[in-house]
């Protein structure tokens, strides 16, 4: 008997030491060991002293987004912060949020937008934004665009040797038209089919410019390639496979051109796309309270200043400032229910149907589409 009561009690401490483990396991879904962390790109931990928690996932670049993180977790020393980037590993599904995720961004703005139409945001609350931040940065208190970025082209200094690089939409037209056998496989775009940024860049080249569709076709005869994420397209410029590359998100693409001379960037004169990261608060959110305290934080005047000195992301604050007194070319992709467009099926297939037609012509476009947020 005494046997038995000591495998008992092994067997009660065993039990609870499993479901405290489980508890522990649901909580930290984003937050692998520190191991793990050192072999892992895109995940950033950050422990606390307290039981308080906050789990980001977000579709940007863990390290451009660490000097945001770590003053916040220097600021508030006792919340445990993980942060996903949603770009590496299995994809993400589009119309449902990840378990146990408290802040959820995403350049996919459509896909932002459908979520919290569907009714799974939470409300931001009062006092959690800046009072000063732009209304067109937010929608009904449970969207906010945290960043502000152009779309910019970046060719290799070389391309100067064929041609005088583009400054505008036309100027690219003109190149790939007139030097079109040069450039032969040597340009490089988003796949629309596979990335959702893409897709909502093309969309939107088209509502902005009667010349977008003429563009494409000259994308199609000098077999431009198409590429998910705009650092696949800037490793295929830096290592000499194109020359030139349109629409790359331009705050991944300055940092790269920083350290690359052989690279230049060149914001369109004519128009320049100007996307958002958008942020929401799960409806399923464990911890709504520190997601708020973190949108309180980076749209602060001392969130804004790390922002905008310690890593390449726009600040719709300053962005508008500055688009308001030197650059009127900016074109804000705007956050409202036209975003719902660029996910309507119909739609979306009468643009990659013409799409296909063009650059089907050689093999460049796939069959099939790949949902969730990759950029």
């Amino acid at each position: 008997m005494p046997g038995l009561s000591r495998i008992v009690v092994g067997l009660v401490l065993a039990t609870a030491l499993l479901a405290s483990v489980t508890a522990a396991g649901a909580d930290d879904a984003l937050a692998p060991s520190d191991d793990v962390l050192t072999r892992s790109r895109g995940h950033l931990h950050f422990p606390g002293s307290r039981r308080e928690r906050l789990n980001i996932q977000g579709v940007v670049e863990a390290e451009i987004l660490r000097p945001v993180l770590e003053a916040f977790h220097q600021r508030f020393p006792q919340i445990t912060l993980n942060y996903r980037d949603a770009s590496l590993g299995p994809r993400p599904t589009p119309d449902r949020i990840p378990p146990n995720v408290d802040l959820l961004m995403s350049s996919a703005m459509a896909q932002q937008y459908r979520l919290a139409n569907a009714g799974l945001a939470r409300p931001l609350g009062d006092g959690a934004i800046n009072p000063d931040w732009p209304q067109d940065a937010r929608w009904r208190n449970e969207l906010i665009g945290l960043t502000h970025e152009s779309l910019v082209m970046v060719y290799r200094r070389e391309l100067a040797d064929i041609a005088p690089p583009p400054a505008d939409h036309a100027g690219l037209l003109a190149l790939l038209t007139q030097q079109r056998e040069a450039l032969r496989g040597r340009v490089v775009t988003y796949n629309p089919a596979r990335s959702p940024t893409g897709f909502m860049a093309v969309a939107q080249d088209v509502a902005r410019s009667q010349e977008a569709w003429a563009l494409f076709d000259a994308m199609g005869d000098t077999d431009t390639r198409l590429q998910d994420t705009t650092a696949d397209m800037l490793d295929g410029l830096i290592k000499g496979r194109y020359l030139i590359g349109y629409n790359l998100i331009g705050s991944y693409a300055r940092r790269v051109v920083r350290e690359h001379p052989e690279l230049a960037l060149q914001v369109p004169t004519d128009y320049a796309l100007a996307l958002q990261r958008l942020a929401l608060i799960p409806a399923s959110a464990p911890h709504p309270e520190t997601a708020r305290r973190f949108l309180r934080f980076i749209t602060s005047s001392e969130g804004q200043q790390i922002m905008t000195t310690q890593t390449p992301l726009g600040s719709p604050l300053l962005i508008r400032r500055a688009s308001a007194e030197h650059d009127e070319s900016l074109a804000p992709i705007a956050l409202t229910p036209g975003l719902l467009a660029l996910i309507d099926p119909l739609k979306r297939e009468a643009v990659l149907d013409r799409w296909q037609t063009i650059f089907g012509r050689h093999g460049a476009f796939p069959p099939q589409a790949v949902k969730g947020d990759v950029e």
